[in-house]
């Protein structure tokens, strides 16, 4: 059994954004040379997560409608009291997870035919990592 662990790392440019990721995720997985194992794809940042669904045209805006419509943006988030503005990007981040794993098979990410890795930024305009940790032999 071995490990490689790789950093991505983001510096977006609006508050929320949805990064395609599978080619970057990919590459680390060649890199790694492990051919049966998972993927680990982990968002650093307690307002950010890590998803997998279609890169399919529409989609990105209809969750990021969906996300608004279940953690809006409020002034009157009790977190708010700290100084921060930042609520609903943590209650966002609950709603679509910060991590996800995804099996390795021949040396490649296992993914249905039309499944993409996502990260989203619910707080953006400042540098955020992932973890990107290949497990396996």
């Amino acid at each position: 059994m071995k490990a490689h662990t790789q950093y991505l790392t983001f510096h977006t440019r609006s508050e929320h954004e949805y990064v395609h990721i599978t080619p970057q995720v990919e590459q680390i997985v060649r890199q790694s040379g492990i051919q049966e194992g998972l993927a680990l794809v982990s968002a650093m940042h307690i307002t950010a997560g890590v998803y997998v669904n279609d890169n399919e045209e529409g989609l990105i805006e209809d969750i990021e409608k969906w996300l608004e419509k279940l953690a809006p943006r409020n002034p009157n988030y009790k977190h708010h009291q700290t100084g921060e503005t930042n609520g609903d990007a943590h209650l966002k981040s609950m709603l679509v997870h910060h991590q996800v794993i995804v099996p390795i098979t021949a040396g490649k990410l296992d993914l249905g035919p039309w499944q993409r890795v996502f990260y989203a930024e619910f707080d953006g305009r400042r540098s955020k990592r992932v973890l990107v940790k290949v497990i396996g032999e």
